[in-house]
């Protein structure tokens, strides 16, 4: 979709509230997220940066940290050690530590969290997971709906409600936007904390001053400057 500096930085100069890189190839191909990538990010934008990916261990988020991040986002490393989440909360604090779950609802009815970019199922289930995460020091869930993500036709705002509900830390909402309408009812009914989006955002479908606008019209309270 281009080039990651440039988007961080158009991002930025439009008053997005975070930029969320995340490398969704790493865990599987047994990567490290590159730092002078996100060295160079970090050095053209000035908004919070939160940076995912390869994440296996403290030395990885030292560098992400030392290299500009102001947040980490782990995801298949917290499935398959969640004690990773007590060591980041331990020694940088809980407003570091995002764990990403990404998850699908199977024909069972069923949330099923998935490792290396929804690649892998696991036998963990949503609610269960995030419970957890949030007992061992996350500070924040992001979850992608895999059933949801790419389709554009709207988030998962019945499992959001429940992850919100259930709870005590800040809950956003990844997979499925295609047009306002679907930001406003993800605060509205999902009772999401914040909504992220790639796809309508790059391609120039929505432009975050106009989403801005739109949800204030709304009346949903959201950051403007």
């Amino acid at each position: 979709a281009g080039d990651p500096v440039e988007m961080g930085k158009r991002y930025s100069d439009e008053n997005a509230d975070e930029l969320v890189f995340l490398d969704i190839t790493a865990s599987h191909e047994g990567r490290k997220t590159f730092a002078d990538m996100v060295r160079r990010v970090a050095a053209n934008i000035s908004i919070p940066f939160t940076v995912g990916g390869g994440i296996g261990e403290l030395n990885d988020v030292d560098q992400l940290l030392n290299a500009g991040a102001d947040k980490v986002s782990i995801n298949s490393a917290a499935l398959r050690r969640p004690a990773l989440i007590d060591d980041i909360a331990r020694h940088w604090g809980t407003q570091v530590c995002v764990v990403a779950i990404d998850a699908r609802l199977d024909a069972d009815g069923q949330w099923y969290c998935y490792l290396n970019g929804g690649r892998i199922r696991t036998e963990r289930i949503l609610l269960d997971w995030a419970r957890e995460t949030a007992a061992r020091g996350a500070g924040e869930i992001l979850f992608t709906s895999m059933n949801h993500d790419g389709v554009q036709k709207g988030f998962a705002n019945e499992a959001l409600a429940q992850l919100s509900e259930a709870l005590p830390i800040p809950i956003i909402a990844s997979g499925g936007a295609g047009s306002m309408e679907d930001f406003r009812d993800t605060f509205l009914y999902g009772k999401s904390d914040a909504a992220l989006a790639a796809s309508v955002f790059h391609y120039n479908q929505i432009s975050i001053p106009q989403l801005k606008e739109y949800l204030l019209n709304q009346g949903i309270t959201i950051r403007t400057q």
